[in-house]
C-alpha cells in the first residue's frame, strides 16, 4: 500500500504538470497545479512525487468539516436555508393598495417579501427548539407554547403558494391530524 502524501507535498502529473497537494481526504488529493489550477486525484492515480510532506494526514477533509458545521449551524441557529421561490413569482411585485385613494400604493419585490416569510419560519423553528430543550419549563408549559407556535404556522399557510417545494411550506394543526 502506498503511503498517503501530506498537505504541501509537491508532485508532477503527466497531464497536469507540477503541483502542490492542498487538501487530502480519505479517498483523494486536491492538488493545485501551476498550469492547470485545482484538480482532484485519486490515491491510485499515477504521478511522480517530487517532495513528500511527512505531516499527519487527517482522513476528514475540510469540505466534510465545513458540511458538518453548516448542518449544525442550520439546526441550532437562525441561519436560513436556501428556500426557492415558486418560479411563477420570481421577479414579481407585491402591491399593497390602501382603501383611501389619496394614499400611495406600497410595492415590495416578492423575493424580498418571501425572504422575510422564510426568516420568520426559521425563527419560529429556532424558538421551538429552544422551548423543547429548555430545562426550566415544565412539560405542560412546553406543550402550551408548542401549540401557539403550531397556530402561528397555521396562520402562515396563506403564504405556501410562494414556496417552490411543498416540503418547505408551513404546516398548521389541520395538516397534522
Amino acid at each position: 500500500m502506498k503511503k498517503i502524501l501530506g498537505i504541501g507535498s509537491r508532485i508532477e502529473h503527466k497531464e497536469y504538470g507540477k503541483g502542490v497537494v492542498t487538501n487530502v481526504d480519505s479517498r483523494m488529493y486536491w492538488v493545485t497545479f501551476i498550469e492547470n489550477g485545482l484538480e482532484t486525484l485519486s490515491f491510485d492515480e499515477e504521478f511522480e512525487v517530487i517532495e513528500a510532506a511527512e505531516d499527519e494526514v487527517d482522513t476528514v477533509s475540510f469540505y466534510e468539516v465545513e458540511k458538518s458545521l453548516r448542518s449544525i449551524l442550520k439546526k441550532w441557529s437562525d441561519a436560513s436555508e436556501v428556500v426557492p421561490l415558486a418560479d411563477k413569482y420570481k421577479g414579481g411585485t407585491l402591491i399593497l393598495k390602501p382603501k383611501d385613494t389619496n394614499l400611495t400604493d406600497k410595492e415590495i419585490p416578492i423575493d424580498t417579501f418571501f425572504h422575510k416569510v422564510v426568516m420568520l419560519r426559521d425563527r419560529l423553528r429556532v424558538m421551538e427548539q429552544k422551548i423543547n430543550s429548555n430545562k426550566t419549563l415544565d412539560d405542560q408549559d412546553k406543550v402550551d407554547l408548542q401549540q401557539y407556535i403550531t397556530r402561528c404556522y397555521g396562520s402562515l399557510t396563506t403564504f405556501n403558494v410562494l414556496f417552490k417545494n411543498n416540503s418547505q411550506q408551513f404546516k398548521g394543526e389541520g395538516r397534522n391530524k
